[in-house]
């Protein structure tokens, strides 16, 4: 049957219709070009041509509700139609939603053709009120009873207005839920901000802070730096003066050595904290030079051991033997065979030989050829053109040539030390004395001076401008005096700092650390009573510093083992230590 607002409905089980299923569908079809229609005409304005007239004021009654109250008649078609589209959209809704199951549950679409009768139902009824309440006169006061009905109505589709609520909660949770989120980014920006800023305050208050501490530490080197100073001339421009004054001396005693009654004068090497850039004496500064000791023609240096099996291997003697030169005489002009010719012969026509010179017994003597060189120099002086600025004073020395040059209020002491080479090493024997308190003329003690003048001169080439290493090693050997520890102790300590810590980490901004570290050593060193050489058995010696192979398999040898033995200088050496960085300490508090 046709309802009053145009739906469509079909009723079912009668014989001869076709199957549920295209019945549902037949009806589906019509209700909804029925309701499409009826949405077209309220949206649309009307023309004859593609809508009917549903209504038109035909009766006395309608004319003059027309006439009289345009206006509201007007309004409640609108109201209407709105309340038509809604239920119409609703009906939609429920349609839609409920016909996915339709193939497989028969009672499912029982009730939704039953629903769709009480919507149709409803529908006609509140069309009829409609007309009814827009014949009255008091439509005005009896509006808001229909329109509380027609709510009422609207409120029993129950599944429209659920999904409307739970889709409303969703979206205000969704709402509340960015808020909250965005809330807490804000809170945890500022937090970070601020723990940023703070970390950044810390950090400048830290950096400040070691700003200060290197900026303490720099006026502190540039004050020693300015005051711990040599007089009159900077050390390495007076350091290389000398230097080229031993060169010359060296040059004209070769001249005046023609034969071969005393060694052969070989390279020169500065040795000693003065040539090395540092010294402990701000006068009576010592400068010393090795020169290396070469056999002459027809003799041949041989280093033995003055104690078989002693370790370290430290004592030498050099045993001098004659080479054979006869097959060399054309070589070497009217040299005689030391061997095969006669003495008197040797005598008379080339002078002694090296044994009969500066040798006791086979063994190269020290003194005997310190003596030598002493009166070569002394000789060699007059033919330099420093002797008619410089006043030539020989000072008395056993084991090596000492002398002094002044003029005016200037003077300068030079020591030249001699030496054996070990081989093509930077190791030799020298004539310096060993730390007993008898050494005999003939022993030649194992030196690394030139080994150390190396390693000094290679760390200074590597080191970064500003490098304050020597300044710290000359003055941590300013408070050695009066003590029991020697230079020699201070700078192995040092050296083995400057083979562990970085180049960069003596800069003068790191003075006072690099002080402590010093002083840690050592008091670390006198704890354990050990010290251990820098050169024996080290494995970390720069490369380009040569050492004997059997020195370098050597066991360290220990510069305290007399500490080890002897407790009593053990502690003795602890309390001397105790003193030094007390007058370390008041050293550096005074120039603060």
């Amino acid at each position: 049957m046709v309802s009053s607002i145009g739906v469509t409905t079909c009723p079912r089980g009668q014989p001869g219709q076709p199957s549920p299923e295209v019945h549902w569908a037949q009806c589906r079809a019509a209700g909804q070009q029925k309701g499409l229609g009826l949405l077209y005409s309220a949206l649309v304005r009307p023309r004859p041509e593609y809508c009917e007239q549903l209504w038109a004021p035909q009766g006395e009654k309608d004319l003059r509700i027309t006439t009289t109250c345009p206006e509201e008649g007007n309004k409640d078609a609108e109201r209407a139609m709105a309340v038509t589209i809604l239920v119409w959209v609703l009906q939609q809704l429920i349609l839609n939603v409920r016909v996915v199951g339709d193939e497989r549950d028969e009672a499912r679409r029982d009730r939704m053709e039953h629903c769709a009768k009480q919507l149709s139902q409803e529908m006609a009824r509140l069309w009829q009120e409609l007309e009814q309440k827009s014949q009255e006169q008091g439509s005005k006061e009896q509006n808001p009873v229909a329109w509380r009905a027609q709510l009422f109505a609207a409120l029993q589709h129950w599944q429209f207005w659920a999904i409307a609520g739970i889709l409303l909660l969703l979206t205000l949770g969704l709402c509340w839920y960015l808020r909250k989120r965005r809330h807490e980014e804000d809170s945890s920006g500022e937090e970070d901000s601020s723990s940023s800023s703070s970390r950044e305050e810390e950090e400048r208050g830290e950096q400040n802070g070691e700003e200060e501490v290197n900026e303490h530490a720099n006026d502190l080197a540039r004050h020693f730096e300015e005051h711990i100073q040599w007089p009159n001339e900077n050390l390495f421009t007076k350091c290389e003066s000398v230097f080229r004054l031993v060169n010359t001396l060296i040059l004209v005693a070769r001249q005046v050595l023609s034969d071969s009654s005393f060694p052969g004068l070989g390279p020169r090497f500065g040795i000693g904290s003065t040539m090395e850039g540092w010294s402990p004496y701000e006068e009576n500064i010592i400068y010393r030079v090795l020169v290396s000791l070469i056999p002459p023609y027809g003799h041949a240096f041989l280093p033995e051991l003055c104690n078989p099996g002693e370790m370290p291997e430290r004592n030498f003697r050099i045993r001098v033997e004659l080479e054979c030169t006869c097959e060399m005489d054309e070589l070497v002009g009217d040299m005689l065979c030391f061997i095969h010719h006669d003495e008197e012969e040797q005598r008379r026509n080339q002078g002694p030989s090296l044994l009969q010179t500066v040798c006791t017994g086979s063994y190269l003597d020290v003194q005997k050829t310190a003596c030598r060189f002493h009166q070569l120099v002394k000789a060699c002086w007059v033919v330099l053109p420093h002797s008619h600025r410089w006043r030539l004073t020989m000072l008395p020395c056993n084991r090596s040539c000492k002398f002094k040059m002044a003029k005016a209020e200037e003077e300068t002491i030079i020591e030249i030390m001699l030496g054996v080479q070990q081989g093509d090493s930077d190791i030799f024997m020298s004539s310096q004395a060993s730390e007993a308190l008898f050494t005999p003329s003939t022993t030649w003690t194992l030196s690394c001076a030139v080994a150390e003048a190396k390693f000094f001169e290679l760390m200074a080439r590597q080191a970064p401008d500003g490098s304050f290493h020597l300044r710290c090693l000359q003055l941590c050997a300013r408070i050695l005096v009066g003590t029991c520890f020697s230079e020699y102790t201070l700078k192995t300590v040092v050296m083995h700092l400057l083979n562990t810590t970085p180049l960069s980490g003596w800069h003068r901004t790191h003075f006072l650390l690099r002080l402590d570290d010093i002083m840690r050593y050592l008091c670390h060193c006198l704890e354990e009573k050990r010290l251990d050489h820098f050169f024996f058995g080290n494995e970390k010696i720069p490369e380009e510093i040569v050492l004997p192979p059997a020195l370098q398999r050597a066991e360290p040898f220990n510069l305290f083992q007399h500490l080890a033995q002897d407790p009593d200088a053990q502690a003795q050496a602890m309390r001397e230590f105790t003193d030094m960085q007390d007058r370390l300490t008041r050293m550096l508090a005074n120039d603060n």
